[in-house]
Parts: structure tokens; sequence; C-alpha cells
């Protein structure tokens, strides 16, 4: 797996095939090990890449707040250090976010925008759900830093609640290997405290609503919302969905079945599916060639 010095610290990324670079980013608390089962089933020619963002995964730990400017930072200068242009991106959950976010401050080098299970708006706490908001409650309270820095709560509950089929040991032990102590683990409970909600953080709010604009003006950018059900754990349901269809320009919707929050662990054929698809419309890939006849 390749890895290069970003602002002083390494970051990790997986890397293959060639043509149009696709960019998968990934969210909390995840790596780019969420993608293994993806990235198999673009159907290329295409160059595949998923970093793991800075503090996560196999990447550095630089001493840093981990808030989402020092998150955009340090991607902003891997993208700029493997002189990525005319990019199409894949994001979930706060890797979507970011990705909008470099989307929005880099227009000239997109090509495309394919998410799901992200931040596309800022919300409010009466916007969730009883177990998401009792989990939000519980991480920004006095518990939060026990329970995030003292354990691997935050990769457990995850990939055990956040699936429709929980992980099994083997499974789990790659989301869990870089978090051995309290400060590793650090980065993974500012996420969980960075959702945007009624306003706060500022800074994230800011951060959204600024690409919000983006995502509103980008007619010439296709853009591709993957949608789930059957899970009280998904972040985007029904009317979050039909928000996205009349206030994001140029946007497509799929449906690809029962999932989690963690939607690439449950459905990852059909997510390389409607993404290969979609990006063939919109000729991001070439189209598959034609068989030779007899």
């Amino acid at each position: 797996m390749p890895v290069i010095d970003v602002l002083g610290s390494p970051m990790y990324y997986e890397e293959s095939g060639d043509g149009v670079p696709f960019v998968f980013l990934h969210g909390n608390p995840a790596s780019s090990h969420l993608w293994r089962k993806v990235l198999p089933g673009i159907a290329g020619p295409a160059r595949l890449l998923a970093p793991d963002l800075i503090g996560m995964g196999r990447s550095g730990r630089p001493d840093l707040p981990y808030r989402f400017a020092d998150h955009a930072r340090y991607l902003d200068a891997w993208f700029d250090r493997l002189d990525l242009r005319d990019v199409v991106l894949v994001g979930h959950d706060w890797g979507g976010s970011l990705a909008f976010d470099w989307a929005a401050r880099h227009p000239s080098r997109v090509r495309g925008v394919a998410f799901f299970e992200t931040i596309v708006r800022g919300m409010s706490w009466g916007e969730l759900g009883e177990g998401p908001r009792s989990r939000a409650e519980l991480i920004r309270g006095p518990q939060g830093e026990a329970l995030a820095l003292d354990g691997n709560f935050l990769i457990e509950t995850a990939f055990t609640g956040g699936v429709l089929t929980p992980l099994g040991e083997e499974e789990m032990r790659p989301y869990l290997a870089p978090y051995q102590d309290r400060d590793s683990r650090r980065p993974l409970l500012e996420w969980a405290r960075s959702l945007p909600l009624d306003g706060e953080p500022a800074d994230v709010a800011e951060r959204v609503e600024r690409y919000g604009d983006w995502l509103a003006g980008s007619d010439t950018v296709p853009k591709l919302l993957l949608t789930f059900d059957s899970s009280p754990t998904l972040l985007i349901k029904e009317d979050t969905a039909a928000w996205c269809a009349a206030n994001i320009a140029a946007l497509e919707t799929e449906h690809c079945g029962p999932a989690g929050h963690h939607a690439p662990e449950d459905r990852p054929e059909e997510i390389a599916s409607a993404i290969t698809a979609w990006a063939r419309r919109h000729g991001l890939l070439p189209a598959p060639a034609a068989s030779a006849r007899g």
C-alpha cells in the first residue's frame, strides 16, 4: 500500500488501476478498509484511490485538534501531492462532507460526486431519531470521553449496531488495530462530537453551509445519491433524500436496498454497481466494449 509524506506526516492510501481518478473517502470511525469490497466492483478502467484520513487507520497521528479544518487541510495536501485532477469523488459519512468541501473549493478539478449516508445540510436535535439522538447526547456529554477513549466503544458499536449483519472478530480486527490507546482514539471522538446540530459546532456548520451553496449551484457536475432502508441507524432517510432531490443540482438517486449506516459492509456489490452505471451514463467511465460476434 502506498504512503506519502503530507505536511510532515505519513498518509496511507489504497491504489489500483489506471484512468480517471476515483477517490473514495471514508468516515468515522472507519478507514480505507471500509472500501475493500466496493473497489473490486468498480468496472474500470479507472484509477481507484482510498486514503486513510489523517489520524485514522494507518495514517500518521500528528499533534492536532482533529477538527474538520485539520482533516480538510491534510486532504488538500494529499490531493496536491498526487496532482489529482478531473476527479470523481465518492464519500460516506464524514468522507462525504470532506468530498463536498473539497469540491466546493476546487470546482475545476471535480468531474462528479457520488455520496451516501453523509451530512448534506445542517440538522437540528429534533430531526434525529430516538436512537441517534440518545447516542449523540451520550457522546457529547460527560460520559463521552470515557466511553470513546478508554475503550473502542465507537468502533465496536459502529460495526455491530451500525450494520445489518454485525462483523465478526476477524472482520473487526483491521478497524480496531490502529487504536490501542486513548490518544489514538481522540480523532474518533472529535468526529463523533462534530455533527452540526442547531448550528453547533459553529465551525462545522459554516463549512456545511458553504458546500451547500456549491451543491445547489454546480449544475454541470453530475451527482449520485445512494439510499438504503430497513435500519434505524440511517442518516439519510426518505425526507432527507427528498430534500436532496429538491436542493442539489444535477442529482440522481439510486436505491440500493437494506443496509445500516455503514452501508459498504452490507451492500458493497450494489454500491459498486450503482456507481459504475452512473459513471458510465455520464462518460466518467468508458462504456463496456461490445462483445465480438462469432
